[in-house]
C-alpha cells in the first residue's frame, strides 16, 4: 500500500490500485450520510420518510418486491446502521483484505467483495423462499450490511493462505483458517436466530469466497464481469481528469541558459532509466501466485511485486 491506514483512507480515490481502501471509504461515507439524514429527519418528525427511503436500498427477501427494486442486490452491501456493525465489518475487511491484496491484487479483492455480496443476497433470497421455516416472514424481511462480501474476503484469504497467522488477544497466534471456520460455524448456528437473514447471507458469501479461489487456481476468474465494469468506470473518470489543454513543442534537450528557446543539440549526459515494471508483468505474477502460491515466485518476481506495491 502507500502509507499509513489513515493516509490510505484519505487518499483512497487518488490511486487506481487501491480497492481495499475504496471499499472501506465508501462504506464509511455511506454510514455517516445515513446517520446525519436519519438524525435530521427524526428530530424533524419525518422519521417515517427515512425508513421508507432506506427500504428502497435494503435487500428484500420477497421475490415480487425484489423485482421492483433489483438495484438492492448491490446497494445493500454498502449500508450499515449500527456503529459496531460497520466497525467489525471494516476491521475484518481490512485485516483479511490486506492479504488478498498482497497475493492477488486490488482488482481481485474488489471481485471477491462484490461477488460475495451478490451471492450472499441470492443465497438469502433462495433460502427464505424455499425453506418452510421462513415462509411466514419472507414478505417482511429486509437485509443490509457488508457482511456477505466481507465473509467472501475472509474465507477467500483462508483458502488462499490457510497457514497465515494472526495474533489474537488472549488467544495468541491463530491460523486464519481456524478464524474463518469459527465464524462460518457461528453463522450456521445462528441461521435460525433473530438475524437469520444476515447469517444466511454470511454463509453464501463464505461459499463464494471458497469457490472463487478454487476456480482461480484452475485459471478461471469469476470476477471478470465485475472487473470489466470497474475498468469502465475507472477509464470514464480518468478521461474526464485528462481533459486538459496540452501544447506541443520540440523536445527539450540542452538548455540555452536563459528564457529563450532550446538548442537542437541533444544532451549526452542523460542517464538511461531501468525499465519500470508494467501492470501486465504484475498481473502475470499475481496469476502465478494464485496458481502456485507466493513461495513459487523467483527473487526477481518478488522484487518487482514489492517495488510495484510501494507506488
Amino acid at each position: 500500500m502507500y502509507g499509513s491506514f489513515w493516509e490510505n483512507l484519505r487518499n483512497a480515490f487518488r490511486h487506481s490500485d487501491n480497492s481495499l481502501f475504496k471499499l472501506i471509504a465508501i462504506n464509511i461515507l455511506v454510514f455517516f450520510v445515513l446517520l446525519v439524514v436519519r438524525v435530521l429527519l427524526t428530530i424533524s418528525g419525518l422519521g417515517d420518510i427515512y425508513k421508507a427511503a432506506l427500504g428502497y436500498l435494503m435487500m428484500p427477501a420477497s421475490l415480487p418486491k425484489l423485482a421492483t427494486q433489483p438495484w438492492t442486490v448491490f446497494t445493500y452491501m454498502f449500508l450499515h446502521e449500527g456503529v459496531f456493525h460497520i466497525l467489525f465489518n471494516m476491521l475484518f475487511l481490512y485485516w483479511f483484505g490486506m492479504l488478498i491484496h498482497q497475493y492477488l491484487g486490488s482488482r481481485k479483492l474488489a471481485n471477491l467483495y462484490v461477488l460475495g455480496g451478490i451471492f450472499g443476497a441470492v443465497f438469502y433470497v433462495l433460502i427464505y423462499n424455499l425453506a418452510p421455516y421462513f415462509s411466514g416472514s419472507v414478505d417482511t424481511s429486509m437485509m443490509l450490511g457488508a457482511s456477505a462480501g466481507v465473509f467472501a474476503v475472509v474465507v477467500g484469504a483462508a483458502t488462499l493462505s490457510p497457514n497465515t497467522t494472526f495474533f489474537l488477544l488472549l488467544l495468541g497466534p491463530v491460523r486464519i483458517v481456524y478464524i474463518a471456520a469459527f465464524y462460518v460455524i457461528l453463522s450456521f448456528a445462528n441461521s435460525i436466530g433473530d438475524n437469520a437473514g444476515g447469517e444466511i447471507a454470511h454463509l453464501g458469501g463464505a461459499l463464494l469466497g471458497y469457490l472463487y479461489i478454487v476456480q482461480l487456481r484452475k485459471g478461471v476468474d469469476w470476477g471478470v464481469p465485475v472487473q470489466k465494469v470497474g475498468i469502465f468506470f475507472e477509464n470514464l473518470f480518468s478521461r474526464n481528469k485528462s481533459k486538459v489543454k496540452v501544447s506541443y513543442r520540440k523536445a527539450k534537450t540542452e538548455s540555452s541558459g536563459g528564457f529563450g528557446g532550446f538548442s537542437t543539440k541533444s544532451s549526452s549526459t542523460a542517464v538511461p532509466k531501468s525499465p519500470e515494471t508494467t501492470q501486465e508483468e504484475i498481473d502475470r505474477i499475481l496469476d502465478k501466485i494464485a496458481e502456485k502460491g507466493y513461495d513459487a515466485l523467483s527473487k526477481e518476481e518478488k522484487r518487482k511485486l514489492f517495488e510495484f506495491s510501494k507506488k
